[in-house]
């Protein structure tokens, strides 16, 4: 149920030549749950063609924190994830932090009044 304390975001990339999702996707999203206090990711999950990917592209960024930046998790992509799309992953990453740093240098204020 929704409470009003978090927020739905989601960053974007293009996707390699020769993914398998490719040919159901041009790009690959990853979105998130995130609490709009403290930048926590509670629940992620991303556009990639098997659900065991998504899976695990989910944990690996559940607990990350946006707020302290999302280098630890692109050191975790790049470190455990061994697929085509780790570039893609990243800059996905990447786009969704620079939405999340628009929203809580913008609108902060009226988000936490909600």
């Amino acid at each position: 149920m929704f409470n009003g304390k978090t927020i739905f975001i989601a960053g974007h990339a293009r996707l390699p030549q020769g993914m398998a999702a490719k040919s159901v996707f041009e790009t690959l999203t990853i979105t998130a749950e995130v609490d709009i206090k403290f930048g926590v990711v509670l629940e992620a999950s991303c556009t990639l063609a098997t659900e065991h990917g998504r899976e695990f592209i989910g944990e690996l960024l559940k607990g990350t924190s946006l707020n302290d930046g999302v280098e630890e998790a692109i050191d975790s992509i790049q470190t455990y994830y061994r697929g085509k799309a780790a570039n893609a992953l990243v800059a996905a990453l990447k786009d969704l932090d620079i939405h999340f740093q628009q929203i809580n240098a913008g609108d902060k204020t009226k988000l936490s009044s909600l």
